[in-house]
């Protein structure tokens, strides 16, 4: 099954942890992801740009609106996903749950979908 991982930051608060906490952060996510490497599972994944870069598409009734920026009303912003293949939901939440950010937001497990609607 493979499944994404939505990552969400507040990036006020983001800041506000001390730059060796950040640090020992992003260490832990290129620990786990270099574990799912060798595992085979990883898929691959990014991080985002700040919010504040997003541009916003809605189309109503056929004429496209297209603004700068988020209008989220949300101080938790999505930061970076992650794909990866593995053969249980167990396995699935278990390598959520150890992502570092889970700790402080949250993360979103989403099982990825076929063209025609079934889980991959």
């Amino acid at each position: 099954m493979k499944y994404i991982l939505l990552i969400y930051q507040n990036p006020a608060a983001f800041e506000a942890i001390p730059e060796d906490e950040r640090t020992a952060m992003m260490n832990e996510a290129g620990t786990l992801v270099e574990e799912l490497i060798a595992s085979g599972e990883w898929i691959g994944g990014e991080g985002l740009a700040d919010a504040s870069n997003a541009t916003t598409v809605r189309v109503r009734g056929g004429v496209p609106a297209v603004t700068d920026g988020p209008f989220v009303e949300a101080k938790e912003q999505l930061a970076g996903y992650c794909l990866f293949e593995c053969e249980t939901l167990e396995r699935a939440t278990e390598i959520a749950v150890r992502w570092p950010d889970a700790r402080y937001w949250g993360v979103e497990l989403r099982p990825l979908m076929t063209a025609a609607g079934t889980e991959m």
